[in-house]
């Protein structure tokens, strides 16, 4: 890996938010996903583990890329679940050879302690955390002052243990504002109003392509639906098209083949046969 390059390194993300400036951030799954954020001056991409790769690091360019290490979940480049801090740091390490810049890490305090002892920057989860969604349900966290309590006492605690930054999604605007303010953490907002240090989206929100619900803090600006269903279907149909072409006999033609010279056809013939 390069150690010298152009995109940002940890202390420049930190510096932002201590500058005040805002940091923009999209989940990507695709090189050409990252190779367009990194066209337009985006500051932080997250890509999980399994789409993360020496391409999808060219692509990104000068992007800071938080990598998504799959909490207990498939993915990882062992082919296993990460289950222990030893699975977490030999994965850490891998995707850090490839270019990463931080790692998303939901799993529990000793395993994150594990990484951040290992100089390893590690991005925590505080709010609606997906992998821990059994215990709140798909809902807003920190609306009431215990749970809004729960949150602060969390954002100490990975402060302590050396995280670098929080996921903060889906909290109630002044509780984020308190966090964003009174931590040292960078706050990358998802859902958590206009004062998180980063505001967080995923791709297929921005362009308007998700298929799946989308949430209240999504913001389509194109709207890339139609355009990639109508080039599926134009897809499908060039598929069938050549499917039928070969049941038909009206591929391959004469143009798509190699001629060989009826001399030495006939040689080869006497040959093979004598």
């Amino acid at each position: 890996m390069a150690m010298y390059h152009k995109r940002p390194h940890v202390e420049d993300i930190r510096a932002m938010k201590k500058r005040g400036e805002k940091i923009s951030m999209l989940f990507v799954t695709t090189p050409e996903e990252a190779a367009a954020a990194s066209a337009a001056g985006i500051h932080m991409l997250s890509i999980e583990a399994r789409f993360f790769d020496a391409t999808m690091r060219d692509a990104a360019g000068d992007c800071f890329v938080q990598v998504g290490l799959p909490y207990g979940g498939s993915g990882s480049f062992s082919g296993r679940p990460l289950a222990t801090a030893e699975d977490y740091l030999r994965a850490a390490f891998h995707y850090s050879a490839l270019g990463g810049d931080a790692f998303y890490c939901a799993a529990s305090y000793d395993i994150q302690k594990t990484l951040c002892d290992n100089h390893i920057p590690v991005v925590g989860h505080i709010g609606l955390i997906p992998s821990y969604i059994t215990w709140t349900g798909w809902r807003a966290v920190g609306k009431t002052s215990d749970e809004a309590l729960a949150l602060w006492r969390h954002a100490q605690k990975m402060e302590s243990i050396g995280v670098f930054a929080a996921e903060l999604e889906v909290v109630p605007d002044r509780v984020a504002k308190y966090l964003s303010e009174n931590s040292p953490l960078v706050m990358l907002g998802m859902g958590a109003g206009k004062y998180a240090d980063a505001q967080y989206l995923f791709t297929e929100d921005v362009c308007g392509y998700g298929k799946n619900h989308k949430p209240r803090h999504g913001k389509v600006y194109r709207n890339l639906g139609p355009e990639l269903d109508r080039l599926q279907n134009e897809r499908i149909a060039a598929f069938r098209d050549f499917k039928a072409d070969v049941e038909t006999g009206g591929y391959p033609e004469a143009g798509h083949t190699v001629s060989i010279k009826d001399a030495e056809f006939d040689a080869f013939l006497d040959a093979a046969e004598g």
